[in-house]
């Protein structure tokens, strides 16, 4: 196998610039060569609940459209539903109510990304509450396979890809958690964030790669430390990187490949661009490492 001529395309998540307005943050990331954004729908980025949604929804398609820039659509924001109590509530929330708000939330991401023409929309669990049921057919479970499917039918009906995310410490934290729940759920594809195989499951990033290469529906590849939950730049963790990228190539994983480093928006100025250089570093380091191989003797190999 020879290297693929055709180099991996590269985003980079808004919840990484909140200190930027959003159509500063676009050009920024354009400027630096990046071929997306994953947008995170929150307050200080395209704010859902804000007026004229579907105005602003449309200048923002066109002016992605003049940036040449691809999109994907996160549905991570921390407040957004709750200010005070992060990421809820979920599609596991006990309460009948705040699941409902949840699924309202994540079918309008889904009209967003479609209105973008986005490849994807992302999304996950959620941390279940003291004392529920989460083993397989459990209460959590079973709310949960309900919401996932509702939102996957919608995504259907909108030509949108509806990308699942396993996560770190909620009811679903990696990939065979995830194989668990897509085979309950016809259609659902991987938001796969190769850093989290460095905390939670039994796959190496790379692996998780291969392993789930026909189930890709959006790809994250920020840094992590092993068995920490903390993202992190390129090189500043104990990510792989060039067998992460390497894999995506092997596979000819063609959407986006983000970053998603939501702690580090005080640096974007100057992050967005080193962390771009980074990236093609690394996968010229998998091209090379790969035209290596391939032309070594048999028994170096």
């Amino acid at each position: 196998m020879t290297p693929s001529a055709d180099r991996l395309r590269y985003a980079y998540n808004t919840n990484g610039m909140t200190s930027h307005r959003l159509h500063d943050a676009l050009a920024l990331l354009a400027d630096a060569g990046y071929d997306g954004v994953a947008l995170t729908v929150d307050v200080a980025h395209h704010d859902p609940f804000a007026p004229r949604l579907a105005s602003r929804t449309a200048a923002l398609a066109r002016r992605l459209d003049r940036l040449g820039l691809g999109s994907t659509v996160e549905t991570g924001a921390r407040f957004l539903l709750d200010p005070r109590h992060k990421h809820e509530p979920t599609l596991i929330t006990p309460d009948p109510a705040g699941r409902a708000r949840r699924l309202a939330f994540l079918r309008l991401c889904v009209d967003i990304a479609a209105d973008l023409g986005s490849e994807a929309v992302s999304f996950w669990a959620g941390v279940p509450a003291a004392g529920t049921d989460t083993s397989p057919g459990g209460t959590a479970w079973n709310h949960l396979v309900a919401g996932v499917r509702a939102v996957t039918e919608h995504a259907a009906g909108r030509g949108v890809t509806a990308a699942f995310e396993p996560e770190p410490g909620m009811l679903v934290e990696d990939c065979a958690g995830w194989s668990r729940l897509a085979a309950l759920v016809p259609g659902l594809r991987l938001a796969l964030d190769t850093g989290h195989c460095l905390v939670a499951g039994d796959l190496t990033p790379d692996r998780a790669v291969v392993r789930h290469a026909g189930d890709l529906g959006a790809v994250a590849v920020e840094d992590m430390p092993r068995g920490r939950h903390e993202h992190r730049a390129p090189g500043e963790g104990d990510m792989d990187l060039p067998a992460v990228l390497g894999a995506l190539r092997a596979v000819r994983y063609g959407g986006l490949v983000s970053l998603e480093l939501s702690r580090d928006a005080h640096r974007a100025d100057t992050l967005v661009r080193t962390a771009l250089e980074a990236l093609r570093g690394a996968e010229r380091a998998a091209d090379g490492a790969l035209a290596h191989r391939v032309g070594a003797p048999e028994g170096a190999r």
